[in-house]
């Protein structure tokens, strides 16, 4: 039986007031980071994992911290080290002693079985401790002495990184980077934010106060209502449009790309972007996808996914203002 419109319409509304409740939550424990708390939200409501990356002190293992609370969900806490190894992610088989006086192998889960798991310095980790997430984030499970475990569902992965470390460090090859629906750069924030960080935190941890805002059921209910927002035709090949804009093809790509760019966007970074701008339409609550909504979604979810050329990184061109100008560009031809 087909539900009614009326109601239909009331679920829509309610469901943006429990999300604008959950978003004003974190923006009283995270102070002068709205646009950072929107785009978080943005991906962990399309289902993706997100890759943090700021200076130390910004408040994001404190942002982490409070959107698993405020969820209602546990949180798996990993701190990458050089010398962590895979086991101490996935979990690892231990020979115990069985009732009957015999021995057997008993699996004995990581960290990572928990429904959202921060990797904190995720780049401080070797290529191979990595590898180990790789798995988990694009199949939701752990494959240990050829047996499969199931990671709780819905699941995310929050990785953080220092833009400005070097030693010690192992960059995230694409082929993983690709694996995070976003990438969400966290700016240092401004005079009037820093003085109402000192009345809120100087002597306490807001997140320790942060209630339960929405159940793990609501948040998946919510999350499969935005899933049936409508993305028309001309909405899809507009996002194939700036997707394909995002390859140096000879000829057919503004200058501004060819001239910077040595890779362009995956097939995955199309989905990764109408996902996150299906949950933008949803926030400004419009049932349907708009072109304003794509151009949210943008830049958080193709940043990491383009490649810029030797010479363009050697003269410290930003990815960032290069895919502006190539959105603006795209903006223009629609």
């Amino acid at each position: 039986m087909t539900a009614e419109p009326h109601s239909i319409e009331t679920e829509f509304k309610t469901a943006q007031q429990d999300f604008i409740q959950l978003q004003t939550a974190l923006e009283a424990t995270i102070v002068g980071q709205q646009q950072l708390i929107t785009e978080l939200l943005a991906a962990i409501f399309a289902g993706g994992h997100v890759l943090l990356e700021g200076l130390p002190g910004l408040g994001k293992t404190h942002l982490a911290k409070a959107l698993a609370t405020a969820m209602g969900m546990n949180l798996g806490r990993i701190q990458c080290t050089p010398d962590l190894m895979p086991a101490d992610i996935t979990g690892s088989e231990l020979l115990l002693q069985n009732e009957a006086g015999g021995q057997q192998f008993e699996f004995r889960r990581g960290p990572i079985f928990s429904s959202m798991v921060l990797v904190d310095e995720i780049n401080r980790a070797t290529p191979k401790t990595q590898a180990a997430l790789l798995e988990a984030m694009q199949e939701g499970q752990v494959t240990q002495a050829g047996q499969r475990h199931l990671l709780p569902s819905p699941f995310w992965v929050l990785a953080t990184q220092n833009p400005i470390e070097i030693e010690g460090t192992y960059p995230l090859p694409e082929a993983q980077l690709d694996r995070f629906l976003a990438k969400i750069n966290i700016h240092y924030p401004d005079a009037d934010a820093l003085l109402r960080m000192i009345d809120i935190s100087l002597d306490d941890e807001p997140a320790e106060h942060i209630g339960v805002i929405l159940q793990p059921e609501r948040v998946q209910q919510i999350m499969a209502l935005i899933q049936q927002l409508v993305i028309a035709t001309p909405l899809k090949q507009a996002a194939v449009d700036l997707i394909l804009a995002t390859h140096p093809t000879p000829g057919g790509s503004p200058s501004s790309t060819a001239r910077h760019f040595r890779y362009g966007a995956s097939p995955r970074g199309l989905q990764a972007l109408l996902r996150m701008a299906r949950v933008h339409a949803f926030i400004h609550g419009r049932a349907h996808l708009a072109l304003e909504d794509i151009r949210q979604a943008a830049i958080p979810a193709l940043r990491h996914r383009v490649l810029l050329n030797i010479e363009s990184e050697l003269d410290g061109v930003d990815i960032d203002s290069v895919l502006t100008e190539l959105i603006n560009q795209w903006e223009h031809q629609q």
